[in-house]
């Protein structure tokens, strides 16, 4: 997936089948048992990823980010973005 490649915020994260993700103090790690991949986000990535993974839709992941971080709208969209797009392209996610 390319750096350019647009995400569809209407729709959700979902936890691919052959990820383990576990919680480590503020970090989170992840695992894909496909691919023997590891992952590790830091604390903010992990937020991220808690938000995008469990809201009904990645604008409404992004929207409670923004409400809990004091961040300009357009820089947390882009690294939204750049995260998603990242772990779409390791297979840890996808969106439905």
């Amino acid at each position: 997936m390319g750096a350019s490649a647009e995400i569809d915020y209407s729709k959700r994260a979902v936890i691919t089948l052959d990820v383990m993700a576990s919680q480590v103090a503020q970090e989170t790690v992840l695992l894909n048992l496909n691919t023997a991949s590891y992952f590790g986000l830091d604390e903010i990535g992990s937020r991220m990823w808690q938000l995008a993974t469990t809201s009904a839709s990645l604008q409404a992941a992004y929207e409670a980010f923004l409400a809990e971080y004091d961040v300009e709208p357009e820089m947390l969209r882009g690294d939204f973005t750049t995260l998603l797009q990242n772990l779409l392209a390791a297979g840890l996610i996808e969106l439905q």
